[in-house]
């Protein structure tokens, strides 16, 4: 019998970039448990990763390309599905345009070093405007807010979380998420090193998280309104004198000018819009600038609302004008071994923001994109522009972006689609033709996203554990066999040459780091704790922070506005706001073929207050009819006074209803998806980014 022998890799299921220790013989895993040499994760692992093995092993997995037909999906070739993806593509763009097509690239993207490295050159390829991902639904406002303020989009500011004395989380819940926008494997254990050096942080959500538990301190705030939240906290730090620039003071413009915004947002003004006690306020606000170090992380909560964009500027300007900015134990950039920030800005390229709008709803580009909350109408309304083909990266957006039955509906009227993904689901079931890349273990791994998102600079490579048959294709190959029958040329790089590269000329070169450094060093090469980084890391025109940018300031005047309405709102057709929530054995819409992540109590519930209950007449597990202003759906309740009273909550990812979907989940725990309920006309209008949170429904008991 073959011996047991042992392989290190990063989890590549969420952003947290745990190390594992995988046991197998032959093609089979004998364990997955945490890797405690890892030199970031230090042996933290959640029960996902467990679930690699289910990925590897799941029958239901497509691994070579198929074609719908009217008797169904059939198999074809590789060559086959490649000449006639080509071919339509180019036919379709040569009858109406290049912008006739349109892409959609899901989270597990960024997930993936060969769809980092080779999907956007064939996008690219295609010469479309018509460019949609998963950014524009959870993390847009961020990029903005960078892009505006530090002259770069990827140039996001990290909690130095392992140093500091105070942190403040608001609409977040990285106990469960292990950090979003911020990757920190072992999230509590991180949060009470805090409390054990003799610092404290505190949580401000709807719902007591399991992060709220833990935290020195947890405070109620009703949805959507975190915005006037952060007004005050930064009104009462101007008034009462603790503002300080320190070290920034060179690298800083408009200071004075947030100085005179903040005063018509005191705590007494704000304090009933929000739900928190005045007093509260500002003795947040004093302690908060009074800490030796502090750091405000808004994440999920604060960008997926109608003033995301708006929410992560404040979250930004209160790190700043608390001199917690580019400061160990504060907000701190990253210096990866894989530069993406640098390497862009040597090319000119620091990202872009309303350069062009879209078609239909005139929303702005980012980047080259447009919010995903547009797409449906991009496909369903007539006229030069209109997407007549589609294809779809690693995406389910049918479950994870708003409205998803109208893009469902505009997905089944394509002329043609290709879906590069390795399961039929929701949303490839419109494709014409599938193509299933190698997944998780059969691919090389390395995570150039998250560790520009890290809070300790590492470096680490994953080899190949299990290699792919004989008839199986990598991502990378595929695209670029699309890519040379769109284009004529071919790329003859492999991820590994194009990685080794980016190693050796990146800002680690004098360490002589290169693939082989990190072959030779399996659990991680450890590379220093964040460093402050100003001037040399801002890219604005002159080399200063833009602490008051005209976008913002132009937005305050929409949050005027919108502070009256919510004053006067009427709440007697929806009175509840729905929020969504996530759970340790979710990620978005991915994993749910595997039955130890979805098996065991259903998860898939209708969070609600016991006082909101009693009012409904409801109980508890009785399944009620959620409506909306756009559709409805059936759930079971769960009353649990962890959520607020007038607040709702359904997890976000469920739906899974595909035919092919594995039965046991399909008839025990597929659940509902939440996004049958949002609106894709409700959006952050100053981003585009989607508003899920704060959807407002109304509950009904089935008869």
């Amino acid at each position: 019998m073959e011996n047991i022998k042992t392989h290190y890799r990063t989890c590549n299921l969420c952003e947290a970039m745990c190390g594992l220790e995988i046991k197998y013989q032959k093609n089979e895993i004998v364990s997955i448990k945490g890797d405690k040499k890892d030199i970031f994760s230090k042996g933290h692992i959640c029960p996902k990763a467990v679930a690699l093995q289910d990925l590897y092993h799941d029958k239901d997995r497509l691994k070579t390309p198929v074609k719908r037909t009217d008797k169904g999906w059939e198999k074809i070739s590789w060559n086959d599905a490649f000449d006639e993806v080509a071919s339509k593509l180019k036919t379709i763009q040569k009858k109406y345009g290049n912008n006739a097509v349109g892409t959609y690239r899901g989270n597990p993207n960024v997930h993936n070093l060969g769809m980092m490295l080779f999907g956007t050159p064939f996008i690219q390829s295609l010469q479309t405007q018509q460019k949609y991902t998963a950014t524009s639904v959870d993390q847009l406002p961020h990029h903005i807010a960078s892009l505006k303020m530090f002259g770069h989009h990827m140039l996001i500011p990290i909690p130095d979380i392992d140093h500091t004395d105070f942190m403040l989380i608001i609409g977040a819940n990285p106990a469960i998420s292990n950090g979003s926008l911020m990757t920190a494997p072992g999230f509590t254990n991180r949060l009470k090193a805090i409390q054990k050096r003799g610092g404290e942080f505190v949580v401000i959500d709807p719902r007591y998280t399991e992060t709220a538990k833990i935290a020195n301190q947890y405070l109620t705030i009703k949805p959507g309104k975190d915005a006037l939240l952060l007004l005050a906290l930064i009104h009462v730090i101007f008034e009462k004198n603790l503002d300080t620039k320190k070290h920034l003071e060179p690298h800083i413009n408009g200071w004075n000018t947030i100085k005179n915004i903040a005063k018509d947002y005191s705590p007494e003004k704000v304090s009933t819009s929000i739900g928190i006690n005045t007093e509260k306020i500002k003795t947040l606000a004093i302690s908060f600038a009074n800490a030796k170090t502090a750091v405000c992380y808004g994440r999920l909560g604060v960008s997926t609302q109608e003033f995301g964009g708006t929410c992560q500027w404040l979250i930004n300007v209160l790190n700043i004008i608390t001199g917690n900015f580019d400061k160990k134990g504060g907000a701190m950039f990253t210096l990866p071994a894989v530069d993406l920030v640098g390497m862009a800005v040597k090319t000119g390229k620091t990202g872009s923001f309303d350069r062009y709008k879209s078609r239909v709803k005139k929303l702005p580009e980012y980047s080259g994109e447009f919010p995903v909350a547009t797409l449906a109408d991009e496909i369903l309304t007539k006229g030069d522009g209109q997407i007549k083909a589609m294809v779809a990266i690693a995406g389910n957006p049918v479950l994870s972006t708003p409205n998803g039955k109208q893009l469902a509906k505009a997905f089944e009227q394509l002329e043609f689609m290709v879906a590069i993904d390795i399961y039929i689901n929701e949303t490839t079931q419109y494709a014409d033709i599938i193509l299933p890349s190698t997944t998780g273990l059969e691919t090389s791994h390395y995570d150039l996203a998250f560790h520009q998102l890290a809070v300790r600079n590492t470096s680490k490579y994953s080899p190949i554990l299990f290699e792919k048959e004989n008839d199986q294709k990598h991502d990378w190959e595929i695209f670029n066999a699309l890519f040379k029958r769109i284009t004529g040329k071919e790329n003859q790089a492999t991820p590994e040459i194009m990685l080794d590269f980016m190693l050796k000329s990146g800002p680690y070169k004098e360490n002589d780091l290169s693939m082989k450094t990190l072959i030779e060093n399996p659990h991680g090469v450890d590379l220093g704790a964040l460093q402050p980084s100003l001037p040399n890391r801002l890219f604005t025109k002159d080399k200063k922070i833009d602490l008051a940018p005209t976008i913002f300031l132009e937005d305050l005047k929409r949050l005027k506005k919108q502070f009256y309405l919510w004053a006067n709102e009427d709440k007697l057709n929806f009175p509840l706001t729905l929020i969504g929530r996530r759970h340790l054995r979710s990620n978005n819409s991915w994993m749910h073929n595997s039955i130890r992540l979805t098996k065991g109590n259903k998860r898939c519930t209708l969070l609600i207050n016991h006082k909101d209950a009693e009012k409904l007449n409801i109980k508890n597990q009785q399944k009620v009819t959620v409506t909306s202003n756009i559709g409805s759906i059936v759930i079971p309740v769960e009353i649990n006074d962890e959520i607020m009273q007038g607040v709702v909550s359904i997890p976000h990812g469920w739906g899974h209803h595909y035919k092919n979907i594995k039965m046991e989940i399909a008839q025990k725990n597929a659940g509902v998806s939440i996004n049958d309920l949002t609106d894709a006309n409700r959006i952050d209008k100053l981003t585009g980014n989607a508003d899920f949170s704060g959807t407002k429904v109304k509950i009904e008991r089935l008869s």
